[in-house]
């Protein structure tokens, strides 16, 4: 596999997520503190560490259960509700928004994470945090080797529905992330996600040298062409 962060300059690598339905062999289960949104498990993975979660540890984000599927316990159950409730007084979205959110189709019974070029267990989606430029290079790569279509599903809020949306859709997907994912993450104003399904992320990364070599070839042509018209 190439190394996909090397080959796009990218800040940190890509991070493989798995929805099992037992513990990976040979993966640790994650020993941190409590975090804030299953989002954050993403920023520890890109940090190198490789972990799986049970259903407990993502409790506290209500929004990211919902999209993972994950019911919350009786005592917490009104948290979803509060929490929409918040985000549409405040103006965030629209009431007529939610139905829309995609989600999984069942409860994974853990969630693993890691390097996608380490993984040791079968990645559902592969979450890549680029700047637009890189995030083209991925698309091309995603439409050439037909893990992706020219016309690409698009999300924002919340940024972690773009994992269901990858893995039901069998498609590449781009998110420009949401107000919460940034702030857990860390995820700076220059950056986007882009979303791999787990068994394409292979062949888009075959397909990126390619479609770097091209896009290479087709900058020189197109700075003659800047040149000729006097610019």
């Amino acid at each position: 596999m190439v190394n996909v962060q090397e080959l796009l300059g990218l800040a940190s690598p890509p991070v493989a997520v798995g929805f099992l339905d037992s513990a990976p062999e040979g993966v640790a289960k994650y020993d941190g503190g409590a975090m804030p949104a299953g989002c954050s498990f993403w920023r520890v993975a890109m940090e190198g560490a490789s972990f799986y979660t049970v259903q407990e540890d993502h409790y506290n984000c209500a929004v990211g259960s919902h999209t993972h599927h994950i019911e919350l316990p009786a005592e917490r159950a009104k948290e979803l509700e509060e929490t929409v409730g918040f985000m549409v007084a405040s103006g965030y979205i629209e009431m007529k928004e939610v139905p829309g959110i995609p989600t999984l189709q069942r409860a994974p019974q853990v969630v693993a994470y890691g390097p996608a070029s380490s993984a040791e267990f079968p990645a559902d989606v592969v979450v890549v945090a680029a700047k637009p430029g890189a995030a083209m290079l991925l698309y091309e790569a995603a439409v050439r080797c037909g893990a992706g279509n020219s016309v690409t599903n698009i999300i924002g809020r919340p940024g972690c529905a773009a994992l269901p949306m990858t893995q039901q859709s069998g498609t590449a997907a781009l998110s420009f992330g949401c107000r919460g994912n940034r702030t857990f993450t860390g995820l700076s104003d220059e950056e986007l996600y882009f979303f791999v399904p787990g068994g394409k992320w292979e062949a888009v990364g075959k397909s990126l040298e390619e479609i770097i070599a091209a896009n290479e070839a087709m900058g020189k042509y197109y700075e003659g062409k800047l040149v000729s018209f006097g610019a």
